[in-house]
């Protein structure tokens, strides 16, 4: 079975990530704390993001196309509508993977738990409003 996807929602589900990045990790949401808590300096000079904001679009992309052709094998599956099965398929993705790896990551590199739990709810919220989206708007 190949999976359909509406490839306008996984762009969309896309942008949703660098815009949920964005406001989640600004000076006065959690960027200070995070920075501070990561060792994080900023260098001040805007070039300097420009490599990791492509490489965070590109795994984004990939993120919400898994997401969308997961969410469908999983609507065949169990039935019901995309809505439903997008979201719990983020969450249970999330937290068998994305989860699961920071925290076992981020144990063995000695990070905060602060800094886990920052960054791994980043990820929740990332993955729900995609799952959102895709949900939405079937193939």
């Amino acid at each position: 079975m190949i999976p359909e996807i509406n490839y306008f929602a996984v762009l969309l589900a896309t942008l949703s990530s660098m815009i949920v990045g964005s406001i989640w990790y600004t000076p006065k949401v959690f960027g200070a704390y995070w920075m501070r808590t990561a060792g994080v300096t900023p260098s001040g000079d805007t070039k300097d993001a420009i490599g990791p904001i492509l490489l965070t679009l590109v795994v984004s992309f990939i993120t919400a196309w898994v997401l969308a052709g997961a969410a469908y094998i999983s609507m065949e599956f169990y039935g019901g509508g995309l809505l439903v099965n997008a979201v719990v398929t983020a969450i249970v993705l999330w937290a068998g993977f994305t989860a699961a790896r920071f925290i076992t990551h981020d144990a063995f590199d000695r990070r905060p738990a602060g800094l886990t739990v920052l960054n791994v709810a980043h990820e929740f919220v990332t993955l729900v409003v995609m799952a959102l989206i895709i949900g939405v708007w079937p193939a």
